[in-house]
């Protein structure tokens, strides 16, 4: 993201927009809890244009497949950066423009009930496009899928589990109170995902269908997104002829209070274009796209 000289109120990860109109000033204090403000979106996405994308980019040798979530990824960031006030997000009833453009998800170390999960963060640039943020993935996973490797976040969690509940309570407490001013540990947060722009949970791994996901009190993530399982759906042509095609949904879990309804309208729109036209994901996530 841009650099801007940190002034007096602003956080190591975000501005506060202090001249913002007094809606969004006074919402904080009105609403202040990021889960009582969820605004929830279902979109389906036909699949017909990343299907042949994704054959074509998988036509050659390789040990990591590009696959949907590489492609809905990189849709996202092209989005946030073309739409940026989703990188903002709202913590100690004040209202921030984030400083990094960043996305979490959990990984699964084997497909098993049995086996443990890691705690995936990725930082992103407006030069990113659909190649990188293949190569970003596939390096953050193949870290995380190490035997004994522990991502900071799950280890800090293990540490704060072993103390005796009075003291974990007051830890707590004392963290929620240091998370409103913006002043926790960095290296407790480096890789949570709560402090990420996006938090990604792709269902359609494990054979789920995308639903609501809340968002959380804790941190500063403002948009969560499932990502649901492909099936087939009836397609109507002009005349009513009716066609099956493979489409998957997702699921887009807002803070209603970083935006509004037009902004976040539009931003949909951009995001289901780009999953149209995939191509336009080989250019950087700061390029232009004409979509209206």
């Amino acid at each position: 993201m841009e650099e801007t000289k940190r002034r007096r109120g602003d956080r190591r990860d975000g501005r506060w927009l202090r001249e913002e109109d007094s809606l969004h000033q006074i919402t904080p204090y009105l609403m202040p809890h990021r889960a009582d403000n969820e605004a929830f979106i279902r979109e389906q996405i036909d699949l017909t244009a990343i299907n042949a994308y994704l054959a074509e980019k998988n036509a050659g040798e390789s040990d990591f497949k590009y696959t949907l979530f590489h492609i809905i990824v990189a849709a996202l960031v092209k989005t946030v950066t073309l739409r940026p006030r989703m990188n903002r997000f709202i913590q100690g009833r004040r209202l921030y423009q984030r400083n990094e453009l960043s996305a979490a998800f959990v990984v699964k170390k084997q497909f098993t009930d049995s086996a443990h999960e890691a705690l995936a963060f990725i930082r992103f640039t407006q030069e990113d496009t659909v190649d990188s943020v293949h190569a970003k993935i596939r390096d953050e996973v193949r870290v995380n899928r190490k035997a004994g490797s522990v991502d900071n976040s799950t280890s800090a969690m293990d540490a704060l589990c072993k103390l005796p509940r009075p003291l974990l309570r007051f830890i707590m407490w004392l963290l929620h109170g240091l998370d409103f001013l913006g002043k926790v540990p960095y290296g407790l947060i480096r890789t949570d995902p709560n402090y990420a722009t996006l938090f990604l949970s792709n269902l359609g791994s494990i054979r789920l269908n995308a639903g609501y996901h809340h968002l959380n009190n804790w941190g500063t993530n403002s948009i969560f997104v499932t990502i649901g399982e492909k099936h087939p759906a009836p397609f109507y042509d002009a005349e009513g002829r009716m066609e099956l095609r493979e489409v998957l949904d997702l699921g887009l879990t807002l803070d209603e209070r970083i935006a509004d309804g037009y902004y976040y309208a539009k931003t949909v729109k951009l995001l289901k274009y780009l999953l149209q036209h995939p191509q336009l994901l080989e250019t950087p996530a700061k390029e232009e796209v004409l979509y209206e």
